[in-house]
């Protein structure tokens, strides 16, 4: 039997150091498994309520029907690229993300700047935006009509100026209202998220820059917004999903058939559902996670790409 020397000149046998190794071992799997029962009921939840519906999706947007259940493959994708209701709902929906979203981080990191800045009444500002938060989507659409219906307050603030009233959700104007309505719900959020990027960008490259005779928007562009990428986009991404959840408010004021400027994808989602048309909603859906996945992923290869020199 070959033999070891313990620090001291004791010999041991070989076999002696095997029960610590086993032990050491079983610890660690006790360890996973006590690890897998916390996380078990994570996954299950996971794979029972998002992964396997998604796969329930897939199916059925490659069938005739859920009854007869015959695979048609693509014939349900192709049905839903022609048809008018979609197109116009996937034109609407890209206007109002595309107007939306990037005013919404814009304006949202304005404000986080300026109340950085330490001006007058900043927490009274502060409350201003975050108030809107705390408002129930009942109330807020109760709110946009008494101020966008056609004899409501804005049309009396007009008439004082001798203007004519107008219907503003049947108007070319309705995608102003509800981008108003989606500013006014999200920019205090986003303002904090910024809020509190910007007081973990060091402070001791700013006195340095400040020393070198760098001016606050040089500072602003080469140090903050290096620091401020991966929260903007985060805010990009966040805007973006709540740019689809402001279905609930514009179908609450204009109801299943709104005028065409409003007609948004999930108007044709919940209308393909009404008539139990199951693949073609599933193909819609299918097709609008494609899109964004793809704008996700291009978020993420721009911020890559731009804070790549900036340490996590």
């Amino acid at each position: 039997m070959k033999r070891f020397r313990l620090p001291g000149g004791a010999k041991q046998e070989g076999k002696t150091a095997r029960p610590r190794r086993s032990g050491a071992a079983a610890k660690q799997r006790r360890l996973a498994l006590v690890s897998g029962a916390f996380i078990a009921p994570s996954v299950i939840g996971t794979m029972l309520f998002f992964v396997l519906p998604f796969f329930v999706v897939i199916y059925y947007s490659m069938v005739d029907n859920p009854i007869s259940a015959n695979f048609v493959w693509l014939d349900n994708f192709s049905a839903v690229l022609h048809n008018t209701a979609f197109r116009l709902a996937a034109k609407n929906t890209a206007l109002l993300s595309a107007v939306a979203v990037p005013l919404a981080v814009l304006l949202s990191l304005g404000l986080a700047v300026m109340l950085d800045s330490r001006i007058p009444l900043a927490s009274q500002f502060r409350t201003a935006f975050l108030s809107p938060m705390m408002v129930p989507v009942a109330s807020i659409v109760l709110i946009w009509q008494v101020i966008f219906h056609y004899n409501g307050a804005l049309n009396e603030l007009l008439a004082v100026f001798g203007m004519q009233p107008i219907d503003w959700l049947k108007s070319a104007y309705n995608r102003y209202v509800i981008v108003a309505l989606f500013l006014w719900k999200n920019l205090g959020y986003n303002m904090i998220l910024f809020m509190a990027a910007l007081s973990n960008v060091p402070g001791e490259l700013l006195e340095v820059a400040t020393i070198e005779g760098c001016g606050a928007w040089r500072k602003f562009v080469s140090i903050k917004l290096r620091y401020l990428s991966s929260t903007i986009l985060f805010v990009a991404i966040l805007s973006l999903i709540n740019s689809f959840k402001v279905f609930r408010e514009v179908y609450l004021l204009t109801g299943d058939y709104p005028f065409d400027g409003l007609y948004l994808l999930q108007h044709f989602m919940n209308n393909m559902f009404r008539s139990l048309d199951f693949q073609k909603l599933s193909a819609a859906a299918i097709l609008m996670s494609a899109v964004m996945i793809v704008i996700i992923g291009i978020l993420f290869a721009a911020e890559s790409f731009y804070g790549k020199d900036v340490e996590g």
